[in-house]
């Protein structure tokens, strides 16, 4: 039974203290049933969250020493090829002297061997036209003498001729 009163702001005891009794019996079950599960779910996640942070700490701590390491390798590489095309320059620049050297020597050597042929093929030219002025000297005088020189005279009067022009040119 409902005890209704007329005015709607005047104080109750009895919903009063069944309200305060109600709300501590659900209070004293919640805090012992309830909020520990709560409290440990809350501390786990709280420390999931914390060892997160400090993993992810670890992991960039990890990737800033790889990258240290990754940037200190570059350099080192960058300086190695540095060094490498320095060296494979010098030795290009070093190759290149040897076989124009090379060349220049090959050169020289031809240039010298061709003058020596040269100078061989003139003197062989020269001693063959004295050698064919002197035989046709010799025949035309011979004809013009009427008379027919025998070998010996013939080697002879070559010989002289020949002497003749080699005194006149030195």
């Amino acid at each position: 039974m409902l005890i209704a009163s007329a005015d709607p702001l005047a104080f109750n005891l009895l919903p009063f203290i069944t309200t305060i009794v109600v709300f501590t019996i659900v209070m004293g079950a919640l805090s012992i049933y309830v909020w520990p599960k709560i409290q440990k779910g809350l501390d786990e996640r709280n420390e999931k969250i914390l060892h997160e942070i400090a993993s992810a700490e670890a992991a960039r701590v990890a990737a800033s020493a790889k990258q240290k390491e990754f940037e200190q390798k570059l350099s080192e590489a960058l300086e190695q090829s540095a060094v490498m095309i320095r060296e494979a320059k010098a030795e290009a620049v070093r190759l290149g002297e040897e076989i124009r050297a090379k060349n220049e020597a090959e050169l020289t050597a031809r240039a010298r061997r061709a003058g020596e042929e040269i100078e061989n093929a003139r003197r062989t030219a020269v001693a063959e036209l004295e050698s064919h002025a002197a035989t046709l000297a010799i025949s035309i005088a011979g004809r013009i003498l009427q008379r027919e020189i025998n070998p010996s005279d013939q080697k002879r009067m070559v010989e002289e001729s020949l002497a003749g022009m080699s005194s006149k040119r030195n």
